[in-house]
């Protein structure tokens, strides 16, 4: 059974580098078999947070929440691309997430952090362990940091020098653990009703 996966990135920057990242995340997943899409936030160019998609009556959530509802229900894993902003995470990319509860429940999650320096935006995805954590979802231990994104992958998200190097020797195992919690929560939830 392939994996459908979510991919989402938040940079709202004109001259954003962290698309790479993202791009390189999809065609990755897609080379090993997952149907994997990218939820770019500032294509889908949500308001900033008044009502969460929950609090809406039914059938009355503007159509880009209810098309991305359906989208995070019938997901099995999440990949999370955070920047680093000023030692914490992307407005944009938070922004998103907290339109949504109970849709991220019961599934994985895995942190792929990039900047353009040295720390690879590590504090951003120490940040969104947490986050995640507390929205439902199982944030698996490995994690991918990128840094010096600019030189570590082309416009092409083709992986160049020694980041690159770097970030095509970590994706399989960061694949890998992915895969398993996402096959162990699938079997889970279709052996036994989630508690809540």
């Amino acid at each position: 059974m392939s994996d459908t996966i979510l991919i989402f990135y938040g940079s709202y920057r004109s001259d954003r580098q962290g698309i790479r990242l993202a791009d390189y995340l999809v065609r990755a997943f897609a080379d090993r078999g997952a149907s994997a899409e990218l939820i770019d936030a500032r294509a889908l160019d949500l308001p900033m947070l008044d009502r969460m998609y929950k609090e809406y009556p039914a059938g009355e959530a503007p159509e880009v929440l209810e098309t991305l509802a359906g989208k995070i229900r019938a997901a099995d894993a999440f990949v999370f691309v955070a920047g680093e902003y000023n030692w914490s995470v992307q407005p944009g990319l938070k922004n998103l997430t907290d339109h949504f509860l109970e849709e991220w429940y019961w599934r994985p999650a895995a942190i792929a952090s990039y900047s353009a320096g040295r720390f690879a935006g590590a504090r951003a995805g120490l940040a969104w362990h947490g986050i995640l954590s507390e929205m439902g979802m199982v944030v698996v231990s490995s994690a991918l940091a990128v840094g010096g994104i600019g030189h570590a992958l082309t416009a092409d998200a083709e992986p160049g020098g020694e980041g690159g190097a770097a970030l095509a020797k970590a994706f399989p195992r960061f694949a890998d653990d992915l895969a398993w919690w996402t096959e162990a929560a699938r079997r889970q939830r279709a052996r036994r009703d989630p508690p809540y």
